[in-house]
């Protein structure tokens, strides 16, 4: 009689992503960060590109933040989901809970260059008189790692920059829920030897770019040989109403002695802060 052979039982075809469900290929997919979703998962195929598009995925996402902001957003996300629309304006069809989960717009400064480290990138400029320069910080601002900053001349200098708070990822309902509060902020001062003067304007516009609500600050001038360094002015937008979905970001400036060169108004950290009101 021959050797016994041991009998293995037929092995069991392995199973692949490709025959998960969708909801089991939303699941496992939302454990790959944001960015790598979209910039890679998202081309695999039609089956994984239909799971990035929608919401499933990304509401796995902001479900596993259990700190009070986040449980936060995750419960409204359920209770009061984004509408969807057109988004051919869109560089890809991301739903508006994707671009949250990619953008993290909470608590960023959503201002791009604020100390002029990229030169006016990112700024609509106005030059008047000598127009607008860019210099190293004459004292230590505090929380600003390009320690640099704009400066006026003897004429009025103005810049603006725009910011999209949708295209940034705050979706369109939870701007208008009442939880959102805007904060901005800027700093700003004088040389020593040089009054200036300096103004700065802050809209709320709705998605026409109509003006809805303003917060204007106009300090007194600063006094020839009485200042030196940079102060801070913010603001806070709460309460401020349905429909608004940009910040125009406003700043003026000149000298008050007119001279030759850049003697006026130093600005620098300008910012544009979304935060949750969780009270």
């Amino acid at each position: 009689m021959g050797p016994c052979l041991s009998r293995r039982p037929p092995s069991e075809p392995s199973l692949t992503l490709a025959a998960l469900t969708p909801e089991l290929l939303a699941l496992v997919l939302s454990h790959v960060t944001p960015r790598a979703l979209v910039t890679r998962c998202r081309a695999v195929c039609r089956a994984w590109r239909d799971v990035v598009d929608g919401p499933d995925v990304w509401l796995l996402q902001l479900a596993r933040d259990r700190s009070a902001q986040g449980r936060a957003i995750y419960l409204f996300a359920q209770r009061c989901p984004p509408a969807r629309r057109d988004q051919a304006e869109d560089e890809l069809p991301l739903c508006a809970l994707a671009r949250y989960c990619l953008r993290a717009p909470l608590g960023r400064n959503l201002i791009f260059n604020p100390c002029g480290e990229h030169g006016f990138r990112g700024w609509e400029v106005e030059h008047g008189g000598n127009g607008w320069a860019i210099e190293k910080n004459l004292i230590l601002v505090p929380g600003a790692p390009p320690q640099t900053c704009f400066v006026t001349s003897f004429e009025w200098c103005f810049k603006r920059q725009v910011v999209d708070l949708v295209m940034e990822g705050v979706w369109q309902e939870l701007l208008d829920s009442a939880q959102i509060e805007i904060c901005v902020s800027d700093w700003w001062g004088a040389r020593e030897n040089c009054g200036c003067i300096y103004q700065l304007r802050v809209l709320l516009l709705d998605e026409y770019e109509n003006e809805v609500v303003k917060f204007l600050a106009s300090p007194n001038p600063v006094r020839q040989w009485t200042e030196r360094g940079c102060r801070q002015v913010s603001h806070v937008f709460s309460d401020f109403g349905k429909g608004i979905r940009y910040v125009s970001f406003e700043q003026y400036g000149r000298d008050t002695n007119s001279w030759l060169g850049h003697y006026g108004a130093l600005v620098t950290r300008s910012s544009v802060r979304v935060r949750l009101r969780l009270s």
